[in-house]
């Protein structure tokens, strides 16, 4: 008797059990989104294939996926893209991935820039320029200067931007927090900075700790260092009334909070859409 013909459906419905049985969370769309990828199709093409059969080649990097995915590697690094704000971003190893929840400082910032006919914008610690490029495409006025300490990350997100055509309003800077913009002052500063402690590392999910870059994740002992550094030097690059939107971690909000308010302004913590504490503000007196 014939063995059983891998088609789309057998490959996605063994991709599925294989996964569960490994612990994934979300084993059925991880199988489509990597067969997807591997047949060169969009997610949704592939339930009017269920009866193909695949050539060897497409299967055999269909498996090679598979067997890095069970090592732990993000899907987002197994594609090269992950959906942010409705578009699609390039990533790689050298850029932390975007995750829904970061979405909330994109939502705070552009409630306080709508009232700005062409506010000036700077994020820092860019990455995959995911938070910088969704503020340019939301808001078709607003100038951006994005920078990053990473030179990878930097070519990531420039790309990024040229990709969504926005490359004319957000410009990419290597260099470390304010000091590819010394003596410039902005509307809004953003800033989704590395947060995670020392001690945190090791409870980190294994395709998060092993993975992506820890420059983008180390936040120091306690995780707040940067914050300190950037609360120091924010109130000298705010234009008088401008903000300062930063993401947290989700124990971060009192003292995030204590140290805007001493070196900017009032701090204000916000949640994200499953009720966390995820953002924390802080406005320039006028």
């Amino acid at each position: 008797m014939a063995s059983e013909a891998w088609t789309v459906r057998r490959l996605l419905e063994w991709t599925e059990d294989f996964l569960r049985k490994k612990g994934f969370e979300s084993p059925r769309l991880e199988a489509q989104i990597l067969l997807a990828h591997a047949l060169g199709c969009n997610k949704i093409d592939l339930y009017v294939r269920h009866t193909e059969e695949p050539p060897e080649s497409k299967r055999t990097a269909f498996r090679e996926m598979i067997k890095k995915r069970s090592e732990g590697m993000p899907v987002a690094y197994l594609v090269g893209y992950r959906e942010f704000y409705s578009l699609a971003f390039a990533v790689s190893p050298a850029v932390l991935i975007p995750r829904p929840e970061t979405e909330t400082l994109v939502m705070q910032s552009l409630s306080v820039l709508k009232a700005i006919p062409s506010p000036r914008v700077l994020d820092i610690g860019t990455g995959s320029g995911c938070v910088a490029i969704s503020i340019a495409k939301q808001h078709k006025t607003a100038l951006v200067t994005a920078v990053d300490a990473s030179a990878d990350a930097v070519q990531v997100a420039t790309a990024n931007a040229v990709k969504h055509g926005v490359a004319d309003r957000v410009t990419i800077l290597p260099g470390d927090l304010f000091d590819p913009v010394a003596g410039q002052t902005f509307d809004l500063i953003v800033s989704n900075p590395p947060y995670i402690g020392h001690e945190e590392f090791a409870g980190l999910d294994k395709g998060v700790r092993d993975f992506e870059p820890r420059q983008a994740l180390d936040g120091g002992v306690d995780g707040l260092d940067f914050y300190r550094r950037i609360a120091m030097s924010a109130a000298a690059h705010l234009a008088p009334g401008g903000a300062i939107f930063v993401e947290i971690g989700q124990t971060q909000g009192p003292a995030v909070e204590a140290l805007l308010t001493t070196h900017v302004g009032p701090g204000k913590t916000y949640v994200d859409m499953s009720g966390r504490p995820r953002v924390v503000s802080a406005k320039r007196p006028l």
